[in-house]
């Protein structure tokens, strides 16, 4: 049986600064089960970031509730919440030496003694992450030798280190080539079965994740909806994604196509 690990109750997310609020969407409702790998989808600007910065308790609500583990999550401590929920970005390391075993390793820190010294069970978490995702022959090379692609599989392998029931990845696959997409796709697939763990990742690649996720929360100016793809298919929703009259969605072949 399936648990929900993650839900938000009528949540309002946007900004607010001093008197003046400015509300991107509101009234979500919204839940993410292990097991699971879901997409979040939606047109530039539409406030895909401000979502995962919500949902993870980097950003206030403007209303409603975030539960993770059935507890409210701007109640967590920051190293409770590091051993509840994993955080993937898409921002450029910044220059160092490190190894890339010693970068998975850092996955770790919510449960090392203030040493930072890595116990038996640290190890053994470490290497099923990297067994994971195949990258036995990459953990000597220093992270500066390694390709973009290749990385992403890193950053991947450190969320499982960090061993948690719910990894939020935002748009884990820019600026990789059409194979590294459907590489990191199929990995982030196989992990949400394999681990049981909840998988949730922002993308502009629509037409994979219609493919390869089971469910999808996709954002438009009018509304968010949650559902299976085949279902938001059936509904229509893909058609509302984009204001622009030479993009049109194919229902049969599930896919987007340029007139």
């Amino acid at each position: 049986m399936n648990k929900k690990i993650l839900t938000a109750s009528n949540l309002s997310i946007g900004y607010s600064f001093k008197n003046h609020r400015n509300c991107i969407a509101e009234n979500l409702n919204l839940s993410l089960e292990n097991g699971q790998l879901v997409a979040l989808v939606g047109a530039n600007g539409i406030g895909k970031s401000t979502l995962l910065r919500t949902l993870t308790g980097i950003q206030k609500p403007l209303a409603g509730t975030v539960a993770l583990n059935d507890k409210n999550i701007s109640s967590y401590q920051s190293i409770d919440l590091a051993q509840n929920l994993s955080l993937v970005l898409t921002e450029k390391l910044p220059p160092s030496n490190l190894s890339v075993f010693e970068l998975i390793a850092l996955g770790r820190q919510p449960y090392t003694n203030w040493l930072g010294k890595l116990s038996e069970d640290d190890l053994n978490k470490i290497n099923d992450a990297i067994a994971l995702t195949h990258i036995e022959h990459l953990v000597a090379k220093k992270i500066h030798e390694i390709s973009d692609g290749q990385l992403q599989i890193v950053l991947i392998a450190r969320a499982l280190a960090q061993d948690t029931a719910l990894i939020i990845l935002d748009e884990p696959t820019t600026h990789l080539d059409l194979h590294h997409k459907v590489s990191v796709f199929k990995l982030l697939k196989k992990l949400s079965q394999e681990t049981n763990k909840s998988i949730l990742f922002s993308t502009h690649d629509i037409d994979l994740a219609i493919q390869l996720s089971d469910e999808m929360i996709v954002m438009t100016e009018e509304t968010v909806l949650q559902d299976q793809p085949c279902n938001l298919i059936t509904k229509g929703v893909f058609n509302s994604l984009f204001k622009d009259s030479s993009i049109t969605f194919d229902g049969e072949k599930g896919k987007f196509v340029v007139l």
